[in-house]
């Protein structure tokens, strides 16, 4: 029995020691394994991207608000971001306010990362500019990055995000940019006004992104450095003498706020026209080739059958399909007419394009558009009024102090297309506007105060512009803006022609608008 009883024990012990091992071995493994899971579910949940920025799911478009140095994935703005992370984090504690330029870093069309360098270093210098050259005013001016999305898809997110830096320590008191006139950025501005951020937008122009239309403001406390659709088209007009008999429309249809308001604006510059407008169709994102080359070579046989008087085209689109027809133009049948082109400030991103054919510049087309701003519209200008080479002048010593420490190095620098000198005129407006709306005896203004600074700036209280006179009307529009009227070049880049105004003529030295 006691044999019997060892042996049964023997055997148990050789049994039982294989398995409790594999039994550890196993519950290591599943350990081992659940860790791998969760480090990777946690991976896969960790959308961030840099402080203030993030994926939102089912995107891969880093949104939000940056406030460190991040360049949203596009090198040539690295150094441009560096130098403003060198300046804000300067500031002393309590110093300062925010202002934040909001734009569609990630978007990647080639000309549309250019337009974003060249008004991210505008903003610097203006930024710079606020801080060291501000004779004892105050606040400082930290400056912080908001980026919607390339086509402004997750503007609810970051507008939510800049309402709470609004309401909380960052003091938030201006958005400044917003980038093209689309649903979407007019979606973005009505809600952050309606939270009450001011806004000034740089390069917006559509007539129904600004307050006025009809008596209304819509959007309260949005001001504008730049005319709207309207004026362009009345600046134009009265520089090229356009004769509706001699003009051919052609529009994007369906269109969005920027196009469809210059096409309105033209329309009614030829009312009575004896030819139907002529209509394309593009991709949602304009910024996509689509199929619309086609349609132009066509419309371009369609022009050559209008009568020999005809001599003008007036072009309501976006910058990708202008390319476009300018080079289908250039293989027109007609070539021994003359046409001139005549569109809007999206004119301006060809000056770079790498993709225009610029041989079609020399068969007889003249292409012309009404720029934001030129770096060469006040060298020689007969204007006593609107602007001066002083003010473009205090830009260019900017920018030449940008090559040094402390304030750059901020990369490249373009002037020609107008942006960098419109968003630093931006910037400057948000700049005039908070300071005026500091208390006496304070050093912060209230968020609700800075909006309310928009009428008052005309006359004396105006902002000298690199690109002209800012003066605002009640409603927060530029009067009488100056618009540069550029010519695309056949050797490259863009020739300055001159400078038109809204109202024929340049404003009085008052530069008060009427009633």
């Amino acid at each position: 029995m006691a044999f019997r009883g060892l042996g049964t024990r023997l055997r148990e012990g050789i049994w039982e020691i294989p398995l409790r091992r594999y039994t550890a071995l196993l519950a290591v493994a599943a350990l081992v394994a659940g860790l791998v899971f969760a480090v990777r579910a946690l991976a896969r949940d960790d959308r961030s991207c840099a402080p203030g920025v993030t994926r939102p799911a089912g995107s891969d478009e880093c949104v939000g608000v940056a406030t460190g140095a991040y360049d949203f994935g596009h090198p040539q703005l690295r150094q441009t971001v560096a130098a403003i992370e060198r300046e804000n984090s300067g500031l002393k504690s309590g110093s300062y306010v925010t202002v934040a330029l909001m734009l569609p870093y990630t978007a990647t069309a080639r000309s549309s990362v250019s337009d974003i360098l060249h008004e991210l270093q505008g903003a610097y210098l203006a930024q710079y500019e606020a801080n060291h050259n501000a004779n004892g005013e105050a606040p400082a001016i930290r400056l912080v990055l908001a980026n919607p999305g390339a086509t402004s898809t997750h503007w609810e997110l970051t507008i939510d995000q800049l309402g709470r830096m609004a309401r909380g320590a960052d003091r938030l008191r201006a958005v400044v940019g917003v980038g093209q006139s689309t649903d979407s950025n007019k979606r973005a501005v009505r809600e952050l006004t309606r939270l009450g951020v001011p806004v000034v937008g740089s390069s917006i122009t559509a007539d129904d992104l600004a307050n006025g239309q009809g008596g209304k403001d819509p959007y309260p406390g949005l001001a504008r450095v730049a005319p709207t659709n309207t004026d362009e088209a009345r600046a134009l007009a009265s520089f090229a003498r356009v004769s509706a008999g001699r003009a051919l429309l052609v529009y994007d249809k369906p269109g969005d706020p920027y196009t469809r308001t210059l096409q309105n604006s033209f329309a009614a510059l030829i009312k009575g026209s004896p030819y139907e407008p002529q209509p394309f169709t593009p991709p949602a994102d304009r910024s996509k080739e689509g199929t619309t080359a086609n349609t132009f070579r066509q419309i371009t046989h369609l022009l050559c059958d209008t009568s020999a008087e005809t001599d003008t085209i007036l072009f309501a689109g976006r910058h990708t399909q202008l390319r476009q027809f300018i080079n289908a133009l250039g293989g027109r049948g007609c070539q021994d007419r003359a046409f001139t082109l005549l569109t809007g400030d999206e004119g301006s991103y060809l000056t770079g394009e790498k993709d225009l054919d610029r041989t079609a510049l020399e068969h007889r087309l003249t292409v012309r558009y009404t720029a934001l701003a030129h770096p060469d519209a006040w060298a020689g200008t007969p204007a006593k009024t609107g602007g001066s080479p002083a003010d473009m002048r205090t830009l260019r010593t900017l920018l030449a102090s940008a090559g040094r420490e402390p304030a750059g190095p901020i990369g490249p620098v373009e002037l020609e297309d107008g942006q960098l000198i419109i968003a630093y005129d931006a910037v400057r407006l948000a700049v005039h506007g908070i300071r005026e709306a500091v208390p006496d005896g304070g050093r912060i203004p209230a968020l609700a105060d800075v909006g309310l600074q928009w009428p008052q700036v005309k006359g004396s209280l105006r902002v000298n512009g690199a690109s002209g006179w800012i003066c605002l009307d009640a409603h927060g529009n530029p009067y009488d803006k100056a618009v540069p009227i550029v010519q695309l070049a056949p050797e490259g880049g863009s020739r300055f022609v001159r400078i038109a105004w809204p109202e024929g003529k340049p404003p009085t030295t008052e530069c008060l608008p009427p009633s």
